[in-house]
């Protein structure tokens, strides 16, 4: 898609002015940028995740497919999650059980996934740990686990009568995750970092 000089000047202070809606998110030219909508503030996301973030992220992914492909989708980051018209996330990995497949669409998921991870980047704690699970919480996501990959340790959130998010547990090491809202998952955290390197 061609931009034009004015679009290409424009910064993540010079996004558009709130309240922003899907439509014009969705109209925004490509300049290369990821954004992300909540509450109808735009905001531009991180830099391109890292070389660890990514070997975690693949990890993940990898092993929750081998359990659950047979209940769940998985999808993994870039994808657009519609949470209401003025509340769209790129979440690193989510899952649908394949009941509830209708919400899968051409343009994204338009609606709560039952499983949303996000992997921590020094430039993402503030809005994945606080702004995101919020967002997340407030539309009906039933579990949401942040993974720290400095720290090697997920927190596992699940969803309370009121919306508001609980802290389930805190694996790490050779903790095994599980869930008993997703009964197919079950894996050593230590597992998920196995492919991360001393990268210079």
């Amino acid at each position: 898609m061609g931009i034009n000089r004015d679009a290409q000047k424009k910064t993540a202070d010079q996004v558009l002015e709130p309240p922003v809606t899907y439509e014009m998110y969705a109209e925004w030219p490509d300049d290369g940028q990821r954004y992300e909508i909540v509450d109808g503030i735009m905001e531009l996301m991180s830099p391109r995740p890292s070389t660890t973030h990514q070997a975690v992220s693949g990890e993940l992914a990898f092993i929750i497919k081998q359990s659950c492909r047979k209940d769940f989708l998985v999808f993994h980051a870039p994808i657009d999650v519609v949470l209401s018209e003025t509340t769209v996330v790129q979440p690193d990995i989510l899952m649908i059980h394949r009941s509830r497949e209708h919400i899968v669409t051409k343009r994204g998921i338009e609606g709560p996934p039952d499983l949303v991870i996000e992997i921590l980047s020094p430039s993402s704690h503030k809005r994945d740990k606080l702004v995101k699970r919020k967002a997340y919480a407030a539309h009906g996501v039933a579990e949401y686990w942040i993974i720290d990959t400095e720290a090697r340790t997920l927190e596992q959130y699940q969803l309370l009568e009121g919306g508001r998010y609980e802290l389930n547990n805190l694996f790490e090491c050779n903790d095994t995750v599980t869930s008993d809202k997703i009964p197919c998952i079950g894996f050593v955290i230590e597992d998920i970092f196995r492919e991360v390197k001393d990268w210079e």
